[in-house]
């Protein structure tokens, strides 16, 4: 997906917030931050995702598009992700975790990206064992550029989850498999925290 906003600025410059996009944000345990950046319409699904692996425990932010149709056109690619309530909830958080759609809607995969390595196998572990496939991201979803959203909170080391389309439509329509994946983000994020043993 190309971007058509190289910033947010330039975005709210084009778009009307409340009727193109909204800003939700949820600040709760600050050590621990569960992203949409490109939620609503951009990216259908992966704010309710990413809403739900926060739940009542983590902070939640949700960037998302509201438009009857385009989009698209509100998608700000992640190293240029600059909105502000994202940067100060950011900055806040020791663990940042971004939800993204991946496009493919003929294979169920969720690649994982992002700096932190030993966080990023820990989910991987977890949503294998449940049932899902994982895949290497292609270069250009690596999600390790330090300017990424999901790479700039005190730790400067995040998650990127890129879930194709097949992925996200099952899980829009299946309550069970939603919550089988929920499940398994949140315990992999236990795990990392030594809140939980491994499956």
């Amino acid at each position: 997906m190309v971007s058509s906003y190289q910033s947010f600025k330039e975005l709210a410059d084009h778009e009307v917030e409340g009727q193109d996009y909204r800003i939700r944000v949820e600040l709760r345990d600050p050590c621990v931050l569960i992203m949409a950046p490109h939620g609503g319409k951009i990216e259908p699904a992966t704010s309710e995702i990413a809403e739900a692996i926060a739940d009542m425990d983590y902070s939640f932010y949700g960037f998302e598009g509201v438009k009857a149709d385009g989009n698209s056109v509100l998608h700000i690619e992640s190293h240029l992700f600059d909105e502000p309530c994202a940067l100060q909830a950011v900055e806040k958080a020791n663990i940042v975790v971004t939800l993204h759609g991946q496009i493919d809607q003929k294979k169920e995969f969720v690649m994982i990206g992002g700096l932190n390595t030993c966080l990023r196998s820990a989910i991987e572990h977890q949503l294998e064992v449940s049932g899902f496939q994982t895949r290497r991201p292609a270069k250009r979803l690596m999600g390790t550029d330090p300017m990424n959203i999901c790479n700039r909170g005190k730790s400067r080391q995040g998650v990127q989850l890129e879930i194709s389309r097949k992925v996200r439509d099952l899980l829009r329509t299946n309550k069970g498999q939603f919550q089988i994946f929920v499940n398994a983000v949140r315990k992999g994020i236990q795990y990392y925290l030594g809140l939980v043993r491994p499956s």
